[in-house]
């Protein structure tokens, strides 16, 4: 019988090396894109709205058609990154993401702008699904937390970038360039991956140990620069599971729980961030001073994953996550209070608490949190399934924040953002567990 490859304990001993970083941009320059293009469609929407392109109605089906394409490229990913491995699915979905950003570019009416749109949805929520989960498989357990939070920091810059490139670019240029950005950033990134190796913990979880060995091996060189290495400390067997197993305790529960604070998390950014410009031109200010507005608030986007990184490592991710959740209700409730054309002051500065405080959850439940509930085998199917119902729950959330707008305005938006988030606490406090310090394997077996 093949010796085991140990991969995740020799991988968790490693120091942090040039190996570490190589990976974090390989895989964050990606991740960078696929958070840009999260972001444009606030600015692109407000402009194309603006310019009689579209109208209200198919600016909620081009945000909704996003998140159906974004829903089943989650689920599809999920089985294929497991099937197939973490490389080949992901150089897959940047080269669909980004042919469908440039054909969206020269989209002749709203109907194919929203095709495209579908389409590069695919592509969206492939790349979420894999990317963190490739950074969690080679990152060591102590610094994990860290580094995916700042993957997360690496995906939510696309908001500040977009905010400011729509700043300078779509009211004297139009929302076109915005894509045509995106379309030529991801395919030079394709080019660029090439280079991402396969997870060595994927490889020895297919039985393929020789590849995962010298994979192993060549890592091992590299990571050391010729020092000896600390020794591998082999945790006890875990017996390998089936995607059968996620219907059953004690994955069950963790399947509930990332499934919720995806759901939670999806709604906030997607029912609330990107709604900002078009909040603002409810309130009366102009497309510039909407964006101005945008941009401002945005900066908090980065504030709070950079907080969530160090919160994640530094008190661990649960209470990390209910921490956020109050200030999240509290912060809330304070800024629904306030309009902006008579109240900037307040609105921005409790705005940008706000925004904080969701993007602290973001960094967290996004890159740390969701993959680190699952085991190796089945780890981009569970992740996969948690995002198919926080992208489903999106798909239907611009039609309930169009209805609550009309009726209710933004107190009727934050209201549903409270009681997401009230829910989420408590699903996190009562079966949510505490990867802080831990090793994937021993994470997988608790």
């Amino acid at each position: 019988m093949a010796q085991a490859v140990n991969a995740g304990a020799r991988l968790d001993r490693l120091p942090i090396s040039s190996f570490h970083y190589r990976i974090f941009w390989l895989v964050g320059a990606g991740m960078f894109f696929d958070g840009y293009d999260l972001y444009v469609a606030g600015g692109v929407l407000a402009s194309a709205i603006q310019s009689k392109f579209s109208t209200a109605a198919e600016n909620l089906q081009f945000i909704s058609l996003t998140f159906v394409g974004m829903t089943a490229g989650a689920l599809i990913t999920g089985f294929v990154g497991d099937k197939f491995g973490r490389r080949f699915t992901y150089q897959i979905n940047l080269l669909i993401f980004g042919f469908a950003s440039l054909a969206a570019a020269f989209s002749q009416d709203m109907t194919q702008l929203i095709i495209c749109r579908f389409v590069q949805g695919l592509g969206l929520g492939a790349e979420i699904v894999v990317g963190y989960s490739t950074i969690t498989e080679f990152v060591p357990p102590k610094t994990r937390g860290r580094w995916s939070s700042m993957m997360a920091f690496i995906v939510v810059a696309g908001f500040p970038v977009t905010s400011l490139l729509g700043y300078l670019v779509i009211p004297n240029f139009g929302w076109r360039p915005m894509f045509v950005i995106a379309g030529i950033g991801s395919l030079f990134v394709w080019y660029l991956r090439k280079n991402l190796p396969e997870s060595p913990r994927w490889l020895e979880s297919e039985g393929r140990l020789k590849e995962a060995e010298s994979l192993m091996q060549a890592i091992e060189k590299e990571a050391s620069g010729g020092k000896p290495l600390p020794p591998v400390v082999v945790p006890a067997p875990v017996a390998q599971v089936a995607a059968s197993d996620l219907v059953k305790p004690p994955l069950l529960q963790r399947l509930i729980v990332g499934s919720w604070v995806l759901i939670t998390i999806n709604t906030l950014i997607f029912g609330f961030v990107i709604f900002l410009p078009q909040f603002f031109l409810r309130q009366g200010l102009t497309i510039t001073n909407s964006l101005a507005y945008t941009l401002v608030l945005s900066a908090g986007s980065l504030v709070g994953c950079a907080l969530g990184a160090y919160l994640s490592d530094g008190i661990g991710r649960r209470p990390s996550i209910i921490f956020a959740s109050i200030i999240t209700i509290v912060s809330g409730y304070i800024y629904a209070r306030f309009d902006a054309a008579s109240d900037p002051a307040i609105v921005l500065t409790v705005g940008f608490i706000l925004v904080v405080a969701i993007y602290i959850q973001t960094a967290i439940l996004y890159g740390v949190y969701t993959p680190e509930l699952f085991p190796t085998e089945i780890r981009l199917r569970a992740n996969g399934i948690c995002n198919f119902f926080g992208r489903g729950a999106t798909v239907i959330s611009p039609f309930i924040v169009g209805g609550l707008i009309a009726s209710y305005k933004l107190p009727g938006v934050v209201w549903l953002m409270i009681g997401l988030v009230v829910v989420q606490m408590i699903v996190v406090w009562a079966w949510g567990v505490e990867p802080r310090n831990r090793g994937l394997e021993e994470v997988a077996k608790a």
